[in-house]
C-alpha cells in the first residue's frame, strides 16, 4: 500500500497550488482553497495591530498545532502571505520564456504528478516561505524572533542603525516546526518531494552573505558593524532554475548496507545524487497544447528571432503591427515647462499560431 506522504511534502505541495490556482486572486498555499487577495507588493514594514492577524489565522485551513502558532505569532500571517507573492511572481518570471509558463489557469492536475515543474514549484514555494520568515523576523515583524545571532551587536541597537541581520537559522527551524517535519516515508514519491522541498531551503542559504557597515568620523571606518543578510529573491530564483534546467530523473534502489530505499539517478551518472540536484520521476509533456496540465502556447507572445521557435513548437507565428504613441522631441522652456510632441511609432507583435 502506498505510504502518507509527510506533512512537510503535503502542505509545500499546497503552497505550489497557490502558484496554479490564481488569476487576480491568489489561494493561499497551505490550503489551496480560501481565496485572498493577492498582496500588490512587499508586506508592510509596520507589525500588525491589535487582533487582526487572528482574523488571517481563521483563514486558513490549518492544523490546530498551527493555528495555535499562528494566534501567537503576530506576524506570522502575513509572512505566510508574503512567501506567496514571491513565490507566484518569481515562477512567472523564470517561466516568462518557456512552453510552461507557470500558468495561472487553475490546472493543479500538475502538482500531482512528479515532472521537472512540480519539482520547481516545490523548491520555489519552500524557498519563498524560508526567506519571507527571516525578513520577518528581521523587520522586527514576529515577537518571537529577532535579528540574526550576530556577535557583539543587540537586537535593540541593530534596529536603530538598520543593520538587522536576516535570521535564517530561526526561520529554517521554525519552518520545520510549523510544518510539521518528521522522517521521511519510504514512498519514493515522498522522497522525491523531500528532496526537493529542502534543495529550495538550501539555495536560500547559499545566498546568505555577510554584509558590513562602517562608523566614524567622516566616514572612516574605526568601528564596523557586521551582518548576515540573504540575497534579493530574484537571485534565489536564478538558482533554482539553473537547477530546474539540470533537473535529474531518479529511480528508487535499495541499499545493500542498511536495506532502506534512497535515490538514485541514472546509471550513466556515475557521481551521487547531490542534495543540490532537482528530482523528477516522470519526463514532462510538452506542452504545446492545451491539457489538463496548461493552456498550451497558442496566442503566446515571442521574440522571432530568439524564442518564436521553439515556443510555438513549429506551428509558426502571426505577425501584428500595433501603433504606440510616445512622447518625442522634448525641449525645456523657460523657466520649469518641458514641451514634447507626440510621435507615433511602428512595432512588430509575433504570436504563436493556435494549434
Amino acid at each position: 500500500m502506498r505510504s502518507r506522504l509527510p506533512r512537510t511534502a503535503c502542505l509545500l505541495r499546497l503552497v505550489a497550488l497557490c502558484i496554479l490556482l490564481a488569476h487576480s486572486a491568489a489561494y493561499f498555499g497551505l490550503t489551496g482553497r480560501e481565496p485572498l487577495v493577492l498582496l500588490p507588493g512587499p508586506f508592510s514594514n509596520e507589525p500588525p495591530t491589535g487582533k487582526a492577524h487572528l482574523k488571517q489565522c481563521e483563514q486558513m485551513s490549518l492544523t490546530r498545532r498551527q493555528k495555535r502558532l499562528c494566534r501567537r505569532e503576530p506576524g506570522l500571517a502575513e509572512a505566510l502571505r508574503e512567501s506567496v507573492r514571491l513565490s507566484l511572481l518569481e515562477c512567472r518570471y523564470q517561466f516568462r520564456n518557456e512552453r510552461w509558463n507557470c500558468s495561472l489557469d487553475g490546472r493543479g492536475s500538475l502538482l500531482k504528478r512528479a515532472f521537472k515543474e512540480t519539482a520547481f514549484l516545490l523548491a520555489v514555494s519552500s524557498a519563498a516561505l524560508t526567506h519571507a520568515l527571516a525578513k520577518a523576523c528581521s523587520s522586527g515583524r514576529m515577537e518571537r524572533c529577532t535579528c540574526d545571532e550576530s556577535p557583539g551587536i543587540q537586537h535593540r541597537e541593530a534596529w536603530q542603525w538598520g543593520v538587522c541581520g536576516d535570521n535564517l537559522k530561526y526561520s529554517t527551524k521554525f519552518l520545520k516546526k510549523f510544518l510539521g517535519q518528521k522522517k521521511v516515508s519510504k514512498d519514493l514519491r515522498a522522497q522525491v518531494d523531500a528532496q526537493n522541498i529542502n534543495v529550495g531551503i538550501r539555495a536560500v542559504k547559499s545566498g546568505l552573505k555577510t554584509t558590513c557597515k562602517c562608523h566614524g568620523v567622516s566616514g572612516s571606518c574605526a568601528v564596523r558593524t557586521c551582518w548576515k543578510q540573504l540575497a534579493p529573491f530574484h537571485d534565489t530564483g536564478r538558482l533554482l532554475k539553473y537547477r530546474y534546467d539540470n533537473a535529474v530523473r531518479v529511480l528508487s534502489v535499495t541499499n545493500a548496507a542498511t536495506g532502506e530505499t534512497e535515490l538514485a539517478g541514472p546509471r550513466r551518472h556515475s557521481q551521487n545524487l547531490r542534495t543540490t540536484d532537482l528530482v523528477y520521476l516522470e519526463e514532462s509533456p510538452s506542452f504545446c497544447r492545451a491539457s489538463r496540465y496548461s493552456p498550451g502556447t497558442g496566442g503566446r507572445s515571442c521574440a522571432k528571432d530568439t524564442s518564436c521557435q521553439s515556443l510555438c513548437c513549429g506551428r509558426g507565428y502571426n505577425t501584428a503591427v500595433h501603433l504606440t504613441s510616445l512622447s518625442c522631441h522634448c525641449q525645456v522652456r523657460w523657466c520649469c515647462h518641458v514641451e514634447c510632441q507626440t510621435c507615433v511609432r511602428e512595432e512588430e507583435v509575433y504570436t504563436c499560431k493556435k494549434p
